[in-house]
């Protein structure tokens, strides 16, 4: 899944990985969790994206190996904000080849910066249930969330100054790889500006037709 921080990623990819019996894998979440470790390379890590920057490829590239390594995970696997850079995409290339995996596709969301602010600032995860709600598009409720509001937490990093930051970041070292995989004709761009079940059922389109 690709698109810039707050296009809806991980929605999106919660709801296929769901649907298809998949896991998704968020370099994201691998980062945080290594953070709460406390160790030297956490706060590394940690500084790194407060303040809008990638950590570097080799701790990123280590963390995926490991996963891709399981065989749990084999050809199972959503990824979620990797690869970010095209180090990254050629060095998945080799790791896919080494454990006999291979990507099927790879989805783009299209979506204006303006509509990103209120989704980075509006996003919401449930600390218990990992659920991700958005204050102004996608607000929890009592229908689809049974946690307690109490447990609904915003990451450190979802402010503006972060953003804008992450956002000039994505532009100058994501956007190229996205020629990497056209050239390997399995990029699809998807507009990720309209309702989320409206953008899921483009995504769900996408994923039925690979199988066919």
């Amino acid at each position: 899944m690709f698109g810039p921080p707050g296009a809806g990623k991980g929605t999106q990819g919660q709801t296929l990985a769901k649907d298809f019996n998949l896991y998704k894998i968020s370099t994201g979440d691998l980062l945080r969790d290594e953070i709460k470790k406390k160790s030297v390379l956490s706060n590394k890590i940690k500084l790194k994206i407060d303040q809008g920057f990638f950590v570097s490829d080799d701790v990123i590239n280590s963390l995926i190996e490991g996963i891709l390594s399981s065989e749990k995970y084999h050809n199972r696997i959503v990824f979620d904000g990797y690869p970010r850079n095209l180090n990254q995409a050629n060095a998945l290339d080799i790791l896919m080849k080494k454990y006999n995996q291979k990507i099927s596709s790879v989805l783009c969301l299209k979506v204006d910066e303006e509509v990103i602010i209120k989704r980075i600032v509006g996003r919401q995860i449930c600390s218990i249930c990992g659920s991700i709600f958005n204050e102004f598009f996608n607000p929890a409720t009592q229908k689809n969330h049974k946690c307690d509001s109490k447990f609904l937490q915003k990451r450190s990093d979802d402010t503006k100054k972060t953003l804008i930051s992450r956002f000039k970041t994505y532009n100058r070292e994501t956007l190229p790889i996205l020629n990497h995989y056209q050239n390997q004709k399995i990029l699809y761009e998807i507009d990720g500006k309209g309702e989320i079940s409206e953008i899921y059922k483009e995504i769900h389109r996408i994923i039925q037709s690979l199988e066919t």
